[in-house]
């Protein structure tokens, strides 16, 4: 099944599609992380073509934040690690936020330099 370009204005959506975009994006935000964009993932993608798209692009946001994070580790050994974790944690905090009022517009926000591992 073909899903629509991400950076497409999808019709209205509902209040409830909504909400569970933007709660898929401040996933991070709120201490669930990765388990609730997958969980809207899994349960509404057959539903609204909009909340798939944002909580794939938060789910693959969130992995990749962590795959990054991991690779920071062996690197904190050398002193640049910590560094680029807090840069990280920052950059994602920023970017959560901004997909959030996107997703609130009924768009879906398209996150830089993230692994597109759910398609």
């Amino acid at each position: 099944m073909n899903s629509p370009p991400l950076d497409q204005t999808f019709p209205t959506p509902s209040g409830n599609d909504k909400i569970w975009s933007i709660l898929s994006h401040l996933s991070a935000l709120l201490g669930v992380g990765l388990l609730l964009p997958l969980v809207v993932y899994l349960a509404m993608k057959g539903d609204s073509i909009y909340v798939r798209n944002n909580a794939r692009e938060a789910l693959n946001f969130h992995l990749s934040v962590l795959i990054y994070c991991l690779c920071c580790i062996p690197l904190a050994f050398v002193m640049i690690g910590i560094p680029l974790i807090i840069v990280i944690g920052v950059a994602s905090l920023v970017l959560a936020i901004v997909a959030a009022v996107k997703a609130s517009d009924g768009g879906c926000y398209h996150y830089p330099f993230t692994i597109r591992l759910i398609k």
